[in-house]
Parts: C-alpha cells; sequence; structure tokens
C-alpha cells in the first residue's frame, strides 16, 4: 500500500542514536491515521548504523533505506530522501533526536489546515554553547537581511511538507542545496511550529563549526549576490580612501615635510590594505565561480551502494540526481 506519510532522517555514525530514534519515531508512526514510512538514509556511515538499517528493514516493514557509496554530507542525504518518498505528507528531522517526532502530528493538523510547508522554529536551544547560540543568531539574522527570499530565522531542516512542495524540490538542478533556502525560495503557503530544542540524546556533534560555517557560506552564496556587491563597494571605498591619501601626502610633503607619518610605513600599510581586499574580492569571485564549475559537470549528487525497502524503484525518483550501482533489493546485495 503507497504510504500516506513519509519520514525522512540521515543517519551519519550514529548507532547510539538509532534505537531511540526508531523507538520515538515508530511510536509516531502508529498514532497516524495511514500508512507510513520511515526512510532513513545511511551517509557513508564508518560504524554500525548500515548493520542496524537492514536489522529494523527485517523487523519492520515500514522503514526503507539508502546507503550511499561514500559520505556526500547532510544535505545530499536529505535530497535523496526526498528524491525516494512515496508519501503525500514528508517530514524531514535528525537522527540525533534534537528534532522531537512528537511534534510531527502537530504539524500534520497544519498541513490539514491548508499550509503546504511546516516548519520548525527554535525558540530555545537547551545545554549548548554561548559561541553556538550567538553565532546561529547571528547567522539566521544576516541571511535574512542578505539572502533574495524570505528564509525564516532560527529554523533548520525540520519540517512537513506537501507532495506537491517535494515534487517542486526534487526537479531543482542544483548542485550546492541549501534545502530550508529552496524550501522558502518555491512559496506555497508556510507556516511556523515554535519548539525548543532538545540537547543531543548520544554520541557525538556531527556537524562541527567547520562543517556549520560551510553550510553558512553554502547558504549565503546561494540565495544572495550581496557577496559579490560587497567587492564592488569595498573597491569604491579604498579608491575613495587612496584618493584621500594621496591628497594628505601631498600637503604633509608640501607643508609639513618632517611628518612621521610620511614615510615607508604608509605606504606599505596602504599597500598591504590593498592587497588584502583584492585577496578578499577574489576569494569572493572564485566562490561563485566554484560553483558554476560545479553546476556545469552535471554529475549525479550521490551514488548508492544500497537500497532497501523499494522493489521496484520509486517512479518519482527519475530525475538524474543519482547513480545506481546496485539494483533495487529489499535486502542487502550478496
Amino acid at each position: 500500500m503507497k504510504p500516506q506519510y513519509s519520514f525522512i532522517v540521515p543517519i551519519y555514525n550514529e548507532q547510539e542514536n538509532i534505537p531511540e530514534l526508531y523507538r520515538r519515531i515508530s511510536a509516531v508512526m502508529d498514532r497516524m491515521d495511514g500508512p507510513t514510512e520511515l526512510l532513513l538514509i545511511n551517509d557513508g556511515s564508518r560504524d554500525a548504523s548500515l548493520s542496524m538499517l537492514r536489522e529494523l528493514r527485517e523487523k519492520d516493514e515500514r522503514v526503507c533505506y539508502l546507503s550511499f557509496a561514500r559520505n556526500f554530507g547532510h544535505q545530499i542525504a536529505v535530497t535523496a530522501g526526498l528524491n525516494f518518498s512515496r508519501g503525500q505528507v514528508i517530514a524531514i528531522l535528525d537522527a540525533d533526536l534534537q528534532d522531537p517526532p512528537e511534534l510531527i502530528p502537530d504539524m500534520v493538523e497544519k498541513w490539514r489546515q491548508g499550509y503546504q510547508v511546516i516548519y520548525a522554529q527554535r525558540i530555545q536551544r537547551r545545554q549548548e554553547s554561548w559561541f553556538k547560540r550567538f553565532t546561529a543568531y547571528a547567522f539566521y539574522r544576516i541571511l535574512k537581511r542578505l539572502a533574495d527570499v524570505d528564509i525564516p530565522t532560527d529554523t533548520g531542516d525540520f519540517c512537513l511538507m506537501d507532495r506537491q512542495v517535494v515534487d517542486a524540490l526534487n526537479v531543482m538542478p542544483e548542485r550546492n542545496r541549501y534545502i530550508r533556502g529552496l524550501r522558502s525560495w518555491i512559496g506555497f503557503r508556510q507556516t511556523a511550529i515554535r519548539f525548543e530544542r532538545d540537547p543531543r540524546f548520544a554520541g557525538e556533534v556531527k556537524y562541527t563549526f567547520r562543517k556549520s560555517f560551510a553550510l553558512a557560506v553554502n547558504g549565503l552564496v546561494s540565495f544572495s549576490k550581496v557577496p559579490l556587491r560587497l567587492s564592488t563597494y569595498v573597491g569604491l571605498l579604498s579608491a575613495t580612501a587612496a584618493i584621500l591619501m594621496a591628497l594628505l601626502v601631498l600637503y604633509w610633503r608640501l607643508f609639513q615635510p618632517g611628518s612621521p607619518i610620511n614615510g615607508f610605513a604608509t605606504i606599505a600599510i596602504a599597500i598591504l590594505f590593498l592587497g588584502a581586499v583584492q585577496l578578499v574580492s577574489i576569494g569572493i569571485l572564485g566562490e561563485y565561480i566554484g560553483r558554476i564549475y560545479e553546476e556545469v559537470k552535471g554529475r549525479p549528487l550521490y551514488t548508492l551502494a544500497e537500497v532497501g525497502g523499494f522493489t521496484p524503484a520509486p517512479g518519482n525518483t527519475d530525475n538524474g540526481n543519482h547513480l545506481r550501482t546496485t539494483p533495487y533489493v529489499d535486502s542487502q546485495p550478496h
């Protein structure tokens, strides 16, 4: 029977969380008013996560899983889940249980009221460092101000979407994906459900500062041209400062020949400043050019090493996003 609801959960080295994750999600699935599937995406885990997904599939036919041939990243794992989801209503949540599955029925009620995107908005981050809270707070507000679309603040990938929305996301060809931004870009009726984010249930944090910073840069570059314009503005400012400096140097030479400011140090500082501006501008330009390079190569977003629970392949996945390296099977390949 075709599922009415699909729950998508990316998995990366989450063996400590999978048993509790399944317990809580299955309890929510039992409460749903229609057939439900749990789609788990193994993003190249190096622990026992994949074997645990196989066991869950054998125990519960509602569980389906995808296993990447290597680690492709959280956003691509979510994208794969969207490609393979078969439900009319699709929910996305993380495996660390910071996104409470028990909130999904409330999201479904909002969906029944006519909303097609219901995103979870954090009002508090429990047991997180002040640095994490500050950087997250600052980033979301900077992104909201600079982005070309209205991306809600303090929201992650935890959301519930209608099939019409997911179909629109699945045909988007871009490779550097920022799901929460794409979710806002496509439009449709959207609303928020506020919640307090729980601490991680077990295991180590997978989104390190480096990965979080890369995701932030991806969001800014994907949905704003302001960094490119900023290079122009800084260049104009530097040119203005150079003209003023030239006038000051001329004044010092004519009227204050003994001024300590007139000398090598001033010239060196000016050269270093302009060199820094040029390098930063080239770096920003290179970020955009690099994305163009990624797009024109046209490679699949991910490769699949193993698929369980899809026989045959769902019809809405023929979009060129993945490269199939094994047939779709209901168990692990031999």
